[in-house]
């Protein structure tokens, strides 16, 4: 199991400040062991072990790498190069409190959304299950035919009572069905990446986050040393999406041709699926200035501010706009119920 982004972060800070501090790899590795949760212990006395052989530390981190990301154990590998480790484990810090920022802002902003739906799905569930049976008794004594809104919601709330067992199981079977073939098909992984960019009003959100993460992640590579097309790769490896991992591979590919990255750009990603014409015009200008660690780093820090205020548009727009959507869903199921009674005279 990977250690998460918040453990790899405070795994790197741990490190550099004890390095800070003037203690040798192995004995800040050991007092780092004393002090880590039980959980991590495996894997820190693994790296201890690898260590005492005489391993680099990068070696030890890709014995494991089921553990580290990629784009963490290359930064160490090239640091070992220049001799400067406390400068990879500072971009580190960076690199992964920036991805735990993004990734906690996303999860704000649409936790509200995502809680309200829930909710009004629970509401709605109860209402069929207990409701609606009350009102059909009440309606079963009315001498007349019940509008036909309230005969399809009575045949509803009926059809889940009797099978509410049987439907949960489906939903759980099929949701446990899913995931395992998420797991094991990379093909759908794919397609189910290339969907989540094309949601309403939150396909572009994706977009943004996505390429944020590569714009910051290949600046982060070359500013410590890597080599254009080997940060390329890394970053292909290290990537959370799959377009943006197949676009990453296309970019590497054309680079190894000869292609300039400008044009590497284009061939890549013809559709723009991506890059936005400003990212691709200005990685363009950069790679021929010899400007391209800086100019991914603010590229990454003005997508960043650019899907900030987003979130928070998406987030002041959603509240209203959900409140009237589960008053609407509920309102309708309360009218509907009581039709029959607003129509008394002519059904008694």
């Amino acid at each position: 199991m990977a250690v998460s982004k918040q453990d790899q972060l405070d795994f790197a800070q741990q490190l550099l400040s004890l390095l800070n501090a003037g203690l040798a790899l192995l004995n800040a590795i050991e007092l780092i062991y004393t002090s880590a949760p039980k959980q991590h212990h495996s894997w820190l006395n693994h790296l201890h072990t690898e260590l005492k052989k005489g391993n680099s530390f990068s070696q030890g981190l890709l014995a494991q790498k089921k553990y580290f990301s990629a784009e963490f154990i290359n930064l160490i590998r090239v640091s070992e190069r220049t001799g400067d480790i406390a400068l990879a484990l500072r971009t580190i810090c960076q690199q992964l409190e920036a991805q735990i920022e993004l990734r906690r802002k996303i999860g704000q902003a649409l936790s509200y959304p995502i809680i309200t739906l829930l909710s009004s799905l629970l509401l709605v569930l109860v209402m069929m299950i207990w409701v609606v049976p009350v009102f059909k008794d009440v309606f079963s004594h009315f001498q007349a035919e019940l509008p036909l809104p309230t005969k399809a919601l009575i045949e509803v709330s009926t059809l889940i009572e009797f099978f509410f067992l049987e439907i949960t199981l489906l939903m759980i079977g099929s949701g446990a069905i899913f995931m395992i073939a998420w797991i094991k098909i990379p093909m759908l992984q794919k397609k189910c990446d290339s969907l989540t960019f094309r949601i309403p009003l939150l396909g572009n959100l994706f977009r943004l986050a996505t390429l944020t993460y590569w714009c910051r992640t290949l600046g982060h590579l070359l500013e410590s040393g890597l080599a254009l097309p080997d940060a390329i790769r890394v970053t292909a490896q290290s990537s959370n999406h799959w377009l943006s991992h197949d676009v990453s591979a296309e970019i590497f590919k054309h680079l190894t041709r000869g292609w300039p990255l400008g044009d590497a750009l284009m061939r890549a990603d013809p559709k723009r699926l991506l890059f936005d014409l400003e990212t691709l015009q200005l990685l363009r200008i950069a790679s021929e200035s010899g400007a391209l660690p800086q100019m991914l780093g603010k590229r990454a820090n003005s997508l960043g501010s650019q899907l900030s205020n987003r979130l928070n548009t998406l987030s002041q727009t959603l509240e209203p706009l959900l409140i009237i959507f589960v008053g609407a869903i509920i309102g309708s199921l309360v009218i509907i119920l009581y039709l029959p009674i607003f129509n008394l005279g002519q059904i008694v």
